[in-house]
């Protein structure tokens, strides 16, 4: 479930309604009372249909619930079905405005907030939407019965209570910049969802395969379980003509198609089996997007800029494991990854390399640190290594000159000595003789266009003794192997925020590294890094973001958590160009399948 990071409005005085949006540190482009966001068609026609196929290497579904840990739900069905109190933007990065809740207020103290619900919010079953189903979900989603994510990321709401039908508060453990913004993105859902004949409610965990009682804008229609899923358009949605919602979601049915790899994938969608594909390989898009289709027009084929915070594409060593508790074994090995020619030789020099946990932007850790980051990092020395007081943060390892893949593997190997590790009886071995061997998890779709990446890595590590075995299993099983850290090194990538906060805790903090099914898949562990997540969580002001952020970049940078991959600034699309029609204004923050399912419409003319 993506979570809403928005943020709601600060009163100086007593609680006041009518706010009706909130910006963390910035200004609020839409006034009360706007018509419709400026990305959209506020005339777009309703109807027609889009088929596409799962984002996630999905190879089947078993439930409707997306909440819970066990198994696995349809794409899109939280997006498309749940609703939360508020809603953010595609151009703006940290503001939201009322969705189901119609006003809001934050106490003077900021340790609790009053969210009125809309009368007019309905549920799929006609049922108002209500207190009561606010203060349910919550206490379903922070149960043991829910996914462990959902109590890591509101752990800092001490409760729900319920003021009148329509009025609702959250309170907090302490106060935050953000906290408000996390109890406006609760995703809601009917009291009743799980309710039996006999008015006792199914155990959380227990309700797999009941319908939805939601409040979003689509319904299940057809499906076939655990391979295609449809949803239909609800036409007596009740937020339809809500300036949030005004010219969007247009079309009357959308389908995604699940396929077992990415050969039977595109070949597909060049059959005409789907309508939308998004290709994350350089390699694909370049030589296999082409034929007649793509020459005369009827397939488009578009690169889509955007300004998205980029995300932690790595392989994220499991710490967990004793082979990797030290952080010069890491380095070693990341030293071991020749991107610069991967880049040339594989990619077509499309890709930029990942230099920490926020590339570009304001919060990128650079050079040594300054003033405002050292008042954060001095009463954490004990904790952190000294390097990070003397010397500038840690970028990727290059081969470009004077730089070279030889000095880099004479540097590994010199870290692996200093930590134990020497090369003798033809492999690295540790003081007890054994051999240093990793296994590299990957899904089994990815397998054949992996491979080739992968190969150049493993070929290098064997050059200073480590045995790399590149294993692909189906996603089930890998998604399940991660829920339960199963793993040794893995290529994971975590989408980035323009506005990192709570969500950092389920990627970083001690408490996440041992609640299975968090996403801290690589078990960190550190008290320095606990203590800057308070602070990012505890800043009120934009410098102060900024200095928690780059000092905590700063020090993860430092423990050489994961081997940086690449990322793009584009988003390689390709579609039944006849098919639909877009806005003619493009948002700025986007993830491309979100902005087609949301505001595209069907031609009218096909």
């Amino acid at each position: 479930m993506r979570l809403f990071w928005t943020f709601l409005l600060f009163s100086a005085c007593l609680p006041t309604w009518a706010a009706h949006a909130y910006a963390q540190f910035g200004d609020i482009k839409y006034p009360a009372g706007f018509d419709h966001f400026d990305y959209v068609n506020p005339s777009a026609p309703k109807g027609g249909e889009i088929s596409l196929i799962a984002p996630l290497r999905i190879s089947n579904f078993d439930k409707y619930n997306p909440f819970t840990l066990k198994g696995t739900s349809p794409p899109g069905l939280s997006d498309l079905l749940f609703e939360s109190l508020l809603t953010g933007t595609l151009d703006e990065p940290t503001t939201a405005y009322g969705l189901l809740a119609e006003d809001v207020a934050v106490a003077p103290d900021g340790l609790s907030v009053i969210f009125r619900l809309n009368p007019k919010a309905r549920f799929s079953s006609g049922d108002a939407v209500l207190a009561v189903d606010v203060k349910t979900s919550f206490d379903r989603l922070v149960s043991k019965e829910a996914s462990p994510v959902y109590k890591v990321a509101f752990g800092d709401v001490k409760g729900v209570t319920v003021l009148d039908r329509r009025t609702v508060r959250f309170d907090f453990r302490r106060r935050s910049a953000e906290l408000p913004l996390l109890a406006g993105s609760v995703p809601i859902f009917s009291h009743k969802w799980g309710l039996q004949p006999d008015g006792k409610l199914k155990p959380f965990d227990k309700i797999i395969t009941d319908q939805p009682i939601s409040s979003g804008p689509y319904r299940i229609g057809r499906v076939t379980f655990g391979k295609d899923v449809t949803y239909e358009r609800d036409p007596h949605y009740w937020a339809a003509q809500l300036n949030v919602r005004k010219g969007q979601f247009n079309f009357d049915r959308i389908t995604y198609k699940i396929y077992q790899d990415d050969t039977a994938r595109l070949e597909g969608y060049k059959a005409g089996e789907f309508d939308f594909i998004q290709i994350s390989s350089a390699r694909e898009w370049a030589r296999r997007l082409t034929g007649v289709k793509f020459d005369n027009g009827e397939l488009a084929k578009v690169e889509f800029k955007h300004r998205n915070a980029v995300g932690v594409q790595s392989y994220i060593f499991n710490t967990r494991l004793a082979k990797f508790k030290d952080s010069r074994v890491r380095q070693a090995i990341g030293l071991a990854m020749d991107f610069e020619w991967m880049n040339r030789q594989l990619f077509f020099n499309s890709y930029s390399r990942v230099r920490g946990y926020f590339t570009g932007g304001d919060f990128e850790a650079k050079g040594l640190p300054g003033p405002d980051e050292l008042a954060l990092l001095e009463p954490l020395r004990k904790h952190v290594r000294p390097e990070v007081f003397t010397q500038p943060v840690p970028q990727p390892p290059s081969t470009a000159a004077p730089s070279s893949l030889r000095a880099n593997l004479r540097k590994a190997r010199e870290l692996l000595a200093q930590a134990g590790w020497t090369y003798r009886d033809g492999a690295l071995r540790n003081a007890q003789g054994q051999p240093f061997t990793i296994e590299l998890l990957d899904d089994i779709s990815q397998g054949a266009s992996m491979a080739r990446v992968v190969t150049p890595f493993t070929q290098n590590l064997a050059k200073l003794g480590i045995e790399a075995r590149y294993k692909v299993i189906d996603f089930a099983l890998l998604q399940k192997r991660l829920d339960t850290f199963d793993f040794e090194l893995m290529s994971l990538n975590l989408r980035g925020s323009l506005s990192p906060g709570a969500d950092l805790l389920d990627q970083f903090s001690s408490k996440s590294a041992g609640t299975e099914g968090s996403s801290n898949f690589g078990g960190v562990k550190n008290e320095a890094v606990d203590q800057l997540l308070d602070k990012v969580l505890s800043a009120t002001t934009r410098p102060e973001q900024i200095a928690s952020l780059r000092s905590l970049d700063r020090v993860l940078r430092f423990e050489f958590y994961n081997v940086p991959a690449w990322y793009s600034g584009v988003h390689r699309i390709s579609y039944r160009q006849r098919l639909f029609e877009q806005p003619a204004v493009a948002p700025t923050y986007y993830q491309a399948e979100d902005w087609a399912l949301s505001t595209w419409w069907a031609a009218q003319k096909r």
